[in-house]
């Protein structure tokens, strides 16, 4: 599954970027499916910052997933390379359940456009039936398809949200 989001924010592009990347736990009151962030590390070399946070929604998994969804679903770790020079974001995300049958990773873009910035989101998320570990066989391909169903109609809206919890908080915080 691909993830296409595009967002503008009246904002220009180097304080966009720099919201991001630096006030981040100051911007979850902004995002309402996020309940808080903890980052675990934040690294910078060479005008890169490599940072690790750990988020944790707080949306509603619907009823017909619950059987097969965890709370868990609602927690990744979002591992994160920032170049200043190219103004772009590469990120990748691990989840807290299936962890090792999700594949979530992507670029986002930071493009000023005129006094405003434009923030291209492009990636994708790939569900590996076979990797899903602790239920029978038969029921995988099941499994994949719920999992790889929540996400797909969580992960281009919470971008969309981000930007807009962005704005916000640079209209309240001049």
């Amino acid at each position: 599954m691909l993830i296409c989001a595009d967002t503008k924010i009246p904002f220009p592009r180097s304080l966009v970027y720099a919201t991001y990347r630096d006030k981040l736990v100051e911007l979850v009151p902004y995002m309402p499916n996020v309940r808080h962030i903890e980052v675990k590390s934040r690294r910078e070399v060479d005008g890169k910052v490599d940072s690790v946070n750990e988020w944790h929604g707080g949306s509603e998994i619907p009823a017909a997933a619950r059987a097969v969804l965890s709370e868990d679903m609602l927690s990744w770790t979002e591992y994160n390379t920032w170049k200043q020079a190219e103004f772009t974001l590469e990120w990748r995300i691990e989840t807290h359940a299936f962890t090792e049958a999700v594949n979530c990773s992507g670029v986002n873009r930071f493009i000023e456009d005129g006094n405003n910035t434009v923030i291209e989101s492009r990636g994708k998320l790939i569900i590996d039936p076979k990797k899903i570990k602790g239920v029978p066989f038969f029921l995988t391909g099941t499994i994949a398809h719920v999992v790889e169903d929540f996400l797909g109609k969580n992960v281009e809206p919470n971008l969309v949200a981000m930007s807009v919890g962005v704005m916000r908080y640079l209209e309240q915080n001049p």
